[in-house]
């Protein structure tokens, strides 16, 4: 998977490889200006970089492989609470290992759903996908001698990071945290994307018929990659049970699944930036403007969106890119 992305970068990539050198400095930036401006809110973020995995996950399986899918918190709270049942009834409680426990469940739960998911297509991959998170919900609803039912799983207590960084109600351990993970999962994002095997869902999502003509698998391609947003999804509720330290049943909601597509939208599919501008800019207005008019912020949300898909089709990042491109155009 590295040697295509190095070679595609010394044979006339250094320009996209320097952009992303770039980018991911811009994160870094954004992280430390966040941490410099909220510094007795960083739960506030660290629930921004949960719901920024869930989102980059729906961009690879739905903005790379157009794979239709409304029930993307389904793997995010499997991860979440598999994580939550390691701490709390297995006493597995390093923070490292809990990510690693929400991978496998988001993983786990992607790879059983896809298989199910991928038989349709369309509005038909919707209903599934929406199905099998209301069906997830209910299971955890009534497994609560495991899941603690309507009421949550509480007492998730992580231990420090390392031995040395201590989870607390300031929240900066876990913090730091979050910003190295979401580093590390889009760096693996953009060499995957840009490997074959993301050439593959590409030529898929644009004409499955070629491709499987061409011999492609199809269905095994996009379920592999199913299992991989499944995967970072799962990183995603293992950060926020680690974070707020109880997981609830909102972490498998239909509501969080049309979140999630609504940001990637309102940043941009298909480009992995677009995933987090989408989920920083919604999740920061968001919590701005409900505690500014807490009784008319849906409609004020509502309208911003209606005039991001007016004026800007291509997503905040799609279109920040297009008017980058004309300006350059004209220059020359």
């Amino acid at each position: 998977m590295f040697k295509p992305f190095i070679g595609s970068a010394a044979a006339g990539g250094t320009k996209w490889f320097l952009r992303d050198v770039f980018g991911i400095g811009v994160i870094l930036s954004f992280a430390c200006v966040g941490f410099v401006l909220f510094p007795n809110n960083l739960s506030l973020l660290t629930r921004i970089v949960g719901i920024a995995l869930l989102v980059l996950s729906l961009d690879l399986i739905t903005g790379h492989c157009g794979v239709a899918t409304l029930g993307q918190s389904a793997v995010f709270g499997a991860g979440a609470y598999l994580a939550g049942i390691a701490a709390v009834r297995w006493g597995i409680n390093d923070p490292l290992l809990m990510i690693a426990f929400g991978a496998i469940g988001g993983a786990i739960v992607a790879a059983l759903s896809g298989v199910i998911i991928l038989r349709g297509h369309g509005l038909t991959q919707l209903v599934l996908s929406i199905a099998i998170a209301q069906m997830l919900q209910q299971i955890a609803n009534k497994a609560s001698a495991y899941t603690g039912g309507s009421d949550g799983l509480a007492g998730i207590d992580p231990l420090p990071i390392f031995g040395l960084f201590v989870i607390n109600l300031w929240g900066r351990a876990t913090y730091a945290l979050a910003i190295v993970l979401v580093v590390l999962v889009f760096i693996f994002l953009r060499i995957l994307t840009r490997s074959p095997f993301g050439m593959l869902c590409r030529g898929i999502k644009d004409d499955p018929v070629r491709a499987r003509a061409m011999g492609a698998s199809v269905r095994g391609t996009l379920l592999k990659a199913y299992v991989i947003s499944g995967a970072v999804a799962g990183m995603g509720g293992a950060l926020t049970a680690i974070s707020t330290q109880v997981v609830g049943l909102d972490s498998l909601s239909f509501q969080l699944s049309a979140q999630s597509l609504v940001m990637l939208v309102l940043g941009g599919a298909g480009t992995l930036y677009g995933a987090l501008i989408g989920a920083v800019s919604f999740v920061l207005f968001e919590d701005f403007v409900s505690a500014a008019n807490p009784f008319h912020w849906l409609t004020i949300v509502g309208a911003l969106l209606v005039a991001v898909v007016l004026f800007a089709p291509k997503g905040l990042y799609g279109e920040a890119v297009a008017l980058a491109d004309r300006m350059k155009r004209d220059r020359l």
